[in-house]
């Protein structure tokens, strides 16, 4: 992520591809030993609000990876993970889920279930 950016500015989610976080791919599971992916679908309104609202959230100091999803293209993960509908933001420690929010209310709540998260643990 570069910290280069304009003022004002919020930096964009990086993409995720669903190889990147199936069991054959090690090396990403190891890179992120705590992370969290934000499940979209491009068509979705919904999820660009939410989009925005993760942005914001982790523009506000948040040291955990966050990178985004379209849930089209991750069919495997989808049923693995049973995410029922998106947005979807899916908290993962050594590649597996532990908690998910649907709902997701304020940028406020993100930071905080995202930061309380990151601190788990820790």
């Amino acid at each position: 992520m570069s910290s280069s950016r304009s003022e004002g500015m919020l930096e964009a989610l990086e993409e995720l591809r669903e190889a990147e976080l199936l069991e054959s791919d090690v090396p990403s599971i190891e890179r992120y030993r705590k992370q969290a992916v934000l499940f979209i679908s491009e068509l979705c309104g919904t999820c660009r609000v939410a989009e925005k609202m993760v942005q914001v959230a982790v523009a506000s100091g948040l040291r955990l990876p966050v990178r985004k999803m379209g849930i089209a293209f991750a069919p495997v993960l989808r049923q693995r993970w049973q995410i029922a509908s998106v947005p979807c933001l899916v908290m993962l420690e050594n590649g597996s889920p532990v908690d998910r929010l649907y709902a997701m209310g304020s940028v406020d709540h993100i930071y905080i279930m995202l930061k309380r998260f990151e601190q788990a643990g820790s």
